[in-house]
């Protein structure tokens, strides 16, 4: 039987998915999606988002385009996890129960350890607390539950190294005193990230749809300048960073752009494969997301250390600053291969998860090891 154009399966089939798991919970509302990209380098992790999406297929085709964008961005962080997430469809003011998050966990321990879950938009760590007490297939939870937290603040600090990278490579120096830097989306990632900016001596211009985030984040610092939301790329500045939902550089907005680099914690910020091209043509500096967004996942990745040894939060921050020589090595092998910074770091990513699975198909004994 032909495979019906937009359906599940023909997700699967064009990006090589493993798995997609739908979950049902009448009495509770809950309706969620469970997406395993690649389990290569180690099981699926990845936050769930809880969003009141249009339609089941809009959620379908974001879950899955999430879960790839975690298996590379574990693969280039050099994590042993692989790429997975989830959604919850609905408006988590008016839906979230406490029965509803422990049926939801009651699915994702039904998978066995494939999948990970942690926090994301929509979800917070009292849900992840939650979700410990039905599996122990969660990361994130309190650090009074042996977890690491909210992994906000240490996304946010990710993408400050990775700003370091950026204005080496533009300005010869990390240094970001004086820099313009555009801030669309003050959310817990990016009002953090506006703390560190502040700090850096960085000129800032802040940019979300909640008036209220962005009236706390003024209350603090008093001196940070506001724009409409959709005129923030707009702005004309160093970097723009954009810190909300995805695909905020597209055919339409690249022309706009007032910035010489893109660098931010939101996912997914290219529309199409072809606006990593755009950007060059249009003369800006790409700091791929999912490089520059990785320090919440390597935080989280530290309560798995190989050692067994608890987290602790000076190692997880010490190896998030990695993220700035990540994505220099991204620069340079964008340059070298004659490639867009976001081509650069899919090569890398695709020749380390190569690189395991050819590993793993060792025969050991009178097996293929899986």
């Amino acid at each position: 039987m032909a495979i019906e154009a937009g359906s599940v399966f023909a997700h699967a089939a064009v990006e090589g998915f493993e798995q997609v798991a739908f979950c049902h919970h009448e009495p509770t509302g809950l309706k969620a999606i469970i997406a395993l990209h690649s389990t290569v380098l180690g099981p699926g992790l990845g936050g769930t988002r809880f969003w009141p999406y249009a339609t089941e297929a809009e959620a379908v085709a974001d879950v899955c385009r999430l879960a790839r964008g975690m298996t590379y961005k574990h693969a280039v962080s050099g994590l042993d996890a692989g790429g997975g997430k989830a959604v919850i469809v609905g408006d988590p003011r008016t839906l979230r129960s406490e029965g509803l998050i422990r049926a939801y966990a009651r699915f994702i321990d039904g998978l066995g350890g494939r999948y990970l879950t942690a926090e994301d938009v929509g979800t917070t760590q009292a849900d992840m607390d939650l979700i410990r007490t039905e599996t122990p297939y969660v990361t994130g939870a309190s650090e009074s539950l042996g977890g690491s937290g909210d992994p906000s603040p240490a996304t946010a600090w990710g993408v400050r190294c990775a700003l370091d990278a950026v204005a080496e490579r533009l300005w010869g120096a990390p240094d970001l005193a004086g820099r313009h830097v555009v801030v669309s989306g003050v959310g817990k990632v990016g009002a953090a990230l506006v703390d560190h900016l502040v700090e850096a001596d960085a000129r800032v211009t802040v940019a979300d749809i909640s008036e209220r985030a962005v009236l706390a984040v003024v209350a603090r610092h008093p001196g940070v300048a506001v724009v409409e939301p959709d005129k923030a790329h707009a702005v004309e500045c160093d970097v723009f960073s954009p810190c909300a939902l995805g695909a905020v550089l597209s055919e339409a907005t690249i022309p706009e752009l007032a910035c010489a680099a893109v660098c931010g914690s939101a996912n997914n910020q290219l529309a199409t494969a072809a606006d990593g091209q755009r950007l060059i043509d249009h003369g800006v500096l790409y700091a791929p997301d999912y490089v520059a967004n990785a320090g919440g996942v390597i935080n989280i990745a530290e309560e798995r250390h190989p050692s067994g040894a608890p987290y602790d939060r000076d190692r997880a921050w010490a190896r998030v600053a990695g993220i700035a020589d990540t994505v220099r090595s991204t620069f340079d092998r964008a340059e070298a291969d004659g490639t867009t910074p976001a081509e650069a770091a899919d090569r890398l990513a695709e020749e380390r998860i190569e690189a395991v699975a050819s590993v793993r198909r060792i025969r050991t004994s009178n097996r293929e090891t899986p």
